[in-house]
């Protein structure tokens, strides 16, 4: 039984590492990045409409 658990934490451990390490770059990295961020540098052609996403109408 032991040896199973040891098993399965060598295998799952490498996989949590890399998840945490991600997270943590990726929120670093996009920490000044929002929606009215990106409005901004899209110009003034970036007006609101309704479109259709996945057959639910909502405004973008």
């Amino acid at each position: 039984m032991m040896k199973a658990l040891v098993t399965f934490a060598i295998y799952v451990t490498p996989f949590l590492v890399l998840g945490v390490v991600g997270r943590c770059y990726l929120r670093k990295r996009m920490e000044d990045v929002d929606l009215s961020n990106v409005r901004e540098q899209a110009g003034a052609q970036n007006r609101k409409r309704r479109v259709s996403f996945f057959g639910s109408l909502r405004d973008d």
